[in-house]
């Protein structure tokens, strides 16, 4: 599985693409993916319209967005701008790992 994960935050990329890799995964943070299966974007650092620039740029391509449980009525539009799954940002590696290892099995 193929993920790219949209953040601006070293820490947050650094912690999800250890995670995902050790799964499996293949995981791009910079620049334009090739080919993506999934893409994740951390709605703590980007706006709900990136759900939609992602959706237009990736068609083929799963999205989940992530992003803190206090902001549940941004959580809800990044579902209507396109979002296949939106989590809160607890649960993103648990839930993003498990996709890896669906994908696998």
């Amino acid at each position: 599985m193929q993920i790219h994960i949209d953040t601006p935050d070293l820490m947050t990329r650094v912690r999800l693409e250890s995670r995902w890799r050790a799964a499996g995964a293949e995981v791009t943070g910079s620049g334009e993916p090739a080919a993506p299966d999934l893409i994740v974007i951390d709605l703590g650092a980007r706006d709900v319209a990136s759900v939609s620039t992602w959706r237009e740029r990736c068609p083929g391509a799963a999205i989940l967005a992530f992003g803190p449980h206090v902001e549940g009525s941004m959580l809800k539009a990044a579902r209507e701008a396109g979002a296949d799954e939106v989590v809160v940002r607890g649960k993103v590696a648990d839930r993003v790992a498990k996709k890896i290892a669906d994908d696998t099995a």
